[in-house]
């Protein structure tokens, strides 16, 4: 199949799917791959009332998870954590306090790094679970757009409105505020605020001059335009106009670009950011949940359920963000279609229009 042609047809697809239910109002997604001679940067839809640029902003929600685990693993080889050390190692105790009471126990004291990486800390997710009584988290961070939250506080709100699911290390169960506390492991053990690290363990190093911690910093270069609005909970909004995202923190809060995010999986993949033992160990896949495995900060989608050729592995984010690679045919993905609740049409797309298409030529 004729390179031109698979281009072609991708990006009529892409701008098609603004013009259908559940609407989407703009996309942004980079394929690359080497041995097929292909480097495609497109966008569709508009943003801020102007017509999108490729090389725009978004918010790339959990794939921030993977940067998270990735400077934690640094630190591990350096031989300044270790992934079986106890959370309350580096954690003070008035925060821990009551973290992990589960069936009347308190197991707070063996929650490990480990079980946080991972998602089997037992830990429940502020972010997406059900509270006691009350209002889900996100309903209050749309409805509080200007509450700026520390990651502590995140973590006093999940202790006083959730409960642990089970014991740690026993059962996978995907939650935000295990990332959260990581971020604060990595602050206590670097001395710096969390997107000091994020720039200093991996923006600058890898030149990824358009990425940030929003409402936090600001990148080393803006990228074209503003960051692209996106729909969240059924609501479009400006990212920028909500401090209320600081929750997110080390789960996810990041800005970047689709090019920013091939240099981050290139450098990952040719064990540029952390060593080819540890990212064996961030791709043991300890849970699984709709056909998507996790392992410690990174996801593997079994794209087909009848052969590995179309496999991709890195990670997707709720607001249909995602930044994967293909090893069967050496092909790079990193976009996103800017909304919650969209990420199986994301995938769907990614396989007819991206992956099977690309199988069709010739390396």
């Amino acid at each position: 199949m004729n390179p031109s042609k698979v281009k072609s047809v991708l990006e009529q697809s892409l701008a098609w799917r603004m013009t259908v239910g559940p609407h989407t109002y703009n996309a942004f997604m980079l394929v690359h791959s080497d041995p097929k001679n292909v480097h495609w940067e497109l966008s569709a839809g508009s943003s801020h009332h102007m017509d999108t640029d490729p090389a725009q902003s978004w918010h790339t929600a959990s794939i921030g998870k993977t940067f998270t685990a990735v400077i934690v693993m640094q630190l591990v080889e350096q031989g300044r954590l270790n992934l079986n050390d106890p959370l309350d190692r580096y954690l003070p105790a008035s925060l821990l306090q009551g973290l992990h009471v589960y069936k009347g126990e308190d197991y707070t004291d063996q929650v490990t790094l480990d079980h946080l990486l991972s998602h089997t800390s037992g830990l429940p997710d502020f972010y997406e679970d059900k509270p006691r009584s009350g209002k889900y988290f996100l309903e209050i961070l749309l409805e509080e757009p200007n509450h700026r939250w520390t990651p502590e506080e995140t973590i006093e709100w999940t202790k006083t409105h959730m409960a642990p699911l089970s014991r740690p290390g026993k059962k996978f169960h995907y939650t935000d505020t295990g990332y959260n506390l990581l971020g604060l492991v990595i602050e206590k053990v670097t001395g710096l605020r969390y997107h000091e690290a994020l720039r200093e363990h991996l923006f600058v190093p890898l030149g990824m001059q358009h990425t940030y911690l929003l409402h936090y910093n600001t990148p080393a270069v803006w990228a074209p335009g503003r960051v692209a609005n996106i729909i969240l909970g059924n609501q479009q909004i400006d990212v920028e106009d909500y401090p209320s995202l600081t929750s997110i923190f080390a789960a996810g809060q990041t800005v970047s670009t689709s090019g920013d995010l091939l240099l981050f999986m290139q450098a990952l993949v040719a064990g540029k950011v952390v060593s080819p033992a540890s990212l064996e160990k961030m791709m043991t896949w300890k849970g699984s949940r709709y056909g998507v495995d996790y392992g410690m900060g990174l996801m593997r989608v079994r794209m087909w359920p009848f052969t590995r050729r179309y496999d991709v592995w890195g990670h997707l984010g709720s607001v249909g963000s995602f930044m994967l690679y293909n090893p069967h045919q050496d092909v790079y993905i990193t976009g996103t279609f800017n909304r919650s609740g969209y990420l199986h049409r994301v995938l769907r797309f990614l396989l007819g229009k991206v992956l099977y298409p690309l199988g069709k030529i010739k390396s």
